[in-house]
């Protein structure tokens, strides 16, 4: 079914259907009040309050569905963006600040190769194949042209075991905690991509006005969740020293409080936004 022309007056919004993505997509759209519901067998929802149908696909075809036009929109990580070989045919809108990791070369922990460059010539295994050809044919000083030393073979799930089955000497693979590689008995020698979710758009939207009402929308969610309200009292007299600590996002807020409840008519109610994860250290 093409659904650029099934439904020709819905922007088309790619979102990860399953995976460490998709319950943060969920929580994100739900905070810019695009709302809508999800049939447990259907891969599409409308939007019952915006004209946006959500198209739910694997995060690693998300950018090419997006770069190639076919969504107006989509939520994806960088490192598939990247993989894709998307990152040209595509606008990168934010930052999404969520689905945080590393993709790392990860070799046995109790094992000889201690930085990437011994491992030229050795057999890794990774569901990131191009990222990882990239980076050994730079290590290797190869062009395009060149056939690489270095052999590297896709593996699609568990690549944490690739070593200790034998299959390879090294793994290029997305770590969050590392708690996994470590039981799998493997430790981080390079970082070579730090990735993110990011919110993504055609080149060529069809609706730009709804991207960009999406876009603010999630603008204002990234701050709301950034920051806290802090308000508190304090005498006139040290005003200045407390907006110091406390300057607001852009300016603080003073105000007289009520003569007819204060005790003391010297004091003021301030009011400033500060970054949720300062907030014991300002209190301090």
């Amino acid at each position: 079914m093409d659904l650029v022309n099934h439904l020709p007056d819905r922007l088309l919004f790619a979102v990860p259907k399953k995976g460490r993505l998709y319950e943060k997509c969920c929580n994100l759209l739900d905070g810019a009040d695009v709302k809508f519901r999800r049939s447990n067998r259907l891969d599409i929802a409308l939007s019952t309050n915006l004209p946006v149908a959500l198209i739910f696909l694997p995060a690693a075809d998300i950018p090419i569905f997006v770069g190639e036009g076919n969504c107006d929109l989509g939520i994806t990580g960088l490192d598939q963006i990247k993989e894709a070989e998307m990152f040209d045919n595509i606008e990168d809108l934010l930052d999404l600040q969520f689905g945080s990791c590393k993709l790392q070369i990860q070799v046995p922990a109790a094992g000889e190769y201690t930085k990437p460059e011994q491992l030229i010539g050795k057999k890794i295994v990774s569901s990131f194949t191009k990222l990882s050809n990239n980076y050994f044919r730079d290590l290797e000083g190869k062009t395009n042209d060149d056939a690489l030393t270095t052999n590297i073979r896709y593996v699609g799930g568990s690549v944490e075991a690739s070593c200790a089955l034998g299959v390879a000497d090294a793994i290029v693979d997305l770590v969050e905690s590392g708690e996994t590689m470590k039981a799998a008995g493997l430790k981080p020698i390079e970082t070579i991509l730090e990735t993110s979710a990011h919110l993504i758009s055609s080149k060529t939207p069809r609706f730009p006005e709804i991207v960009e009402k999406i876009h603010q929308r999630f603008e204002g969610v990234l701050t709301a969740q950034k920051y806290i309200l802090c308000n508190y009292n304090a005498p006139k007299t040290i005003v200045s020293k407390c907006l110091q600590i406390t300057p607001g996002r852009r300016a603080a807020t003073v105000s007289s409080l009520d003569k007819h409840l204060a005790d003391d008519e010297d004091w003021v109610a301030i009011s400033a936004m500060v970054e949720r994860k300062t907030i014991g250290d300002v209190m301090d």
